[in-house]
């Protein structure tokens, strides 16, 4: 019988640069040299690059990036692929040759965890998306590759064989109970396990008066956690038990991306609690305006300004 080897579990939030978090998670003015990325480092081993969906960045940038969470050794990126493949599938192959290069920096540094390829709600499993899917392995075959679905057609056998073909996770998401949503899974088909949470908030999830910042406005409870916490944690197990892979950051991502008002900060804290036990320091603004993370957390010395709590 194979020893059971430990597989790290990095928790984090999608993104890190929010308006709607000054004086909650970050100072309101920010001190002189504040940086929001070495913060989110400092509190978390991985963040979820969400910019990169935009547009795709220069080396340079990203470069950048892993110079500004040199001081965790333990953190990794996970980086969203541009919409061009996914949404507008209008990307050609001067924008994937662009893309990984910019992903370059961060692979040499040992700081890419997972290309991050979400489709939209839209894209059934169909021929033609299938087609799509496979282009998208073909161009970035040199990149570790998770896959988002949201729609619950994908969530069948042949999915899960065509990406353990390619080494490519299945993204299992929590999101709203609505029909036609791909369900809470825990399927694991990579070297990688990756868990996304979008919140719950179905009354917002769909409509074009929807804003982004009302789809995910949602703070889940310590209760709606703790069974994401044992199949997450049961994840790491099950990679620990397989051989060792070659990926230079193998292990389980675990993205929160209830962003609004930091309340993904709030969750990932304790969800991180939850699986590890570690207790961080954070900011006082943050443990007011979330009275649940007192318990699990110290506040760090720098004073913030006092917020309505949200519990």
């Amino acid at each position: 019988m194979s020893q059971r080897r430990p597989v790290p579990i990095r928790v984090g939030t999608a993104g890190w640069a929010y308006e709607d978090w000054k004086a909650i998670v970050y100072p309101s003015p920010p001190p002189r040299g504040f940086d929001g990325l070495a913060m989110m480092a400092s509190l978390f081993d991985t963040n979820e690059i969400n910019s990169t969906f935009y547009r795709i960045p220069a080396a340079r940038q990203t470069r950048d990036w892993s110079r500004r969470v040199a001081h965790n050794p333990r953190f990794a990126f996970t980086a969203k692929l541009y919409r061009g493949f996914t949404h507008e599938r209008k990307a050609g192959a001067q924008d994937a040759r662009q893309f990984a290069e910019a992903m370059e920096p961060l692979r040499e540094a040992g700081r890419l965890g997972a290309v991050l390829v979400q489709f939209p709600m839209s894209f059934h499993d169909t021929a033609q998306s299938r087609r799509t899917l496979a282009d998208i392995f073909a161009r970035f075959a040199s990149l570790p590759l998770a896959v988002e679905f949201r729609h619950a057609s994908w969530n069948t056998g042949g999915t899960l064989e065509r990406l353990s073909e390619k080494g490519a996770a299945f993204v299992n998401i929590d999101q709203p109970r609505i029909a036609g949503n791909l369900p809470a899974t825990e399927h694991l088909t990579a070297p990688i396990a990756y868990f996304r949470f979008h919140g719950r908030n179905a009354e917002k999830w769909f409509g074009p008066e929807t804003s982004n910042e009302e789809r995910y406005d949602y703070l889940y409870s310590e209760k709606e956690l703790e069974p994401w916490a044992k199949k997450i944690r049961k994840a790491g197990q099950t990679l620990g038990a397989q051989p060792s892979e070659a990926s230079a950051k193998e292990g389980v991502y675990a993205i929160l991306n209830n962003h609004f008002r930091g309340q993904a900060v709030a969750n990932a804290i304790q969800l991180q609690t939850m699986l590890s036990g570690e207790t961080r320091s954070v900011p006082e603004s943050l443990r007011e305006t979330y009275p649940a993370l007192a318990p699990i957390t110290r506040p760090d010395a720098v004073a913030r300004p006092r917020q309505k709590s949200l519990f």
